[in-house]
């Protein structure tokens, strides 16, 4: 799941997934107006219900609102029994730690796996 047409390109480039994309043309924004009703979401509702699916990867922008966005479709997908995953998000590969801000660098930490 993603938040605009043009992230599925970039899913897509990265490979690695063989899924169904859905897109929710937006995120959540009160600031902006942009409340659940904006979005796809109804329709991603339906298409799990449907076809069976096991697992939603939430692959939304790491700003305040797709954190938002991500955190509100995983309250309404896990009681479906649908496990919901989150994207990664930290330290791009060739940047230098000097430059990775609290958010980024914290992110990181959460997101580590075992080697």
């Amino acid at each position: 799941m993603v938040e605009e047409p043009q992230n599925v390109h970039v899913v897509d480039r990265a490979g690695g997934f063989k899924g169904v994309y859905h897109v929710l043309m937006g995120a959540i924004s009160p600031l902006q107006g942009v409340g659940p009703d904006d979005l796809k979401i109804k329709g991603l509702l339906a298409r799990v219900g449907v076809d069976g699916v096991d697992e939603v990867i939430l692959a939304t922008n790491p700003t305040v609102e797709g954190e938002a966005t991500a955190i509100y479709l995983a309250r309404l997908l896990k009681p479906m029994g649908i496990r919901v995953t989150r994207i990664a998000m930290g330290i791009p590969v060739g940047s230098d730690l000097d430059y990775a801000d609290d958010l980024t660098m914290g992110k990181s930490m959460e997101g580590r796996r075992e080697v």
